[in-house]
């Protein structure tokens, strides 16, 4: 895996890790008791990018852990890698921005690419 490819997987690690911590915290506007009408609709990205970490955190918990490490990170990490996949899809249907969808097709083509490499580990180590 080359250097680049490794801050690209860091830096979308690192930015679902802020995400699913800032989505626990209950911000002020959800704290007011005003009915916030339009201003609390949310665009159709927002929804795709929470409906892919919705979908990510509910395939995640479902996981039976097996006590070995290595079948479990592959067990854990499919659903981490489709989530990258759903959110640069949902990047490739609303983003604009020549770079950041570039960004997406090749996290789609990495993602995908580790999936089949776990998925097809995981076929031939089955837990014993």
């Amino acid at each position: 895996m080359t250097l680049a490819k490794k801050i690209v997987l860091l830096l979308m690690a690192a930015g679902m890790l802020l995400a699913v911590f800032l989505e626990s915290i209950p911000s002020q506007a959800q704290e007011m008791k005003h009915d916030m009408g339009a201003m609390s609709a949310q665009s159709p990205s927002t929804d795709g990018y929470k409906a892919a970490m919705d979908k990510m955190h509910t395939a995640m918990m479902a996981i039976e852990h097996s006590g070995n490490a290595d079948i479990d990170f592959a067990r854990s990490m499919i659903p981490h890698h489709q989530a990258a996949i759903d959110m640069a899809k949902v990047e490739l249907a609303n983003g604009k921005d020549p770079e950041m969808r570039k960004l997406a097709e090749a996290v789609i083509a990495a993602q995908e690419a580790e999936i089949k490499q776990m998925q097809d580990w995981l076929a031939a180590h089955p837990v014993k």
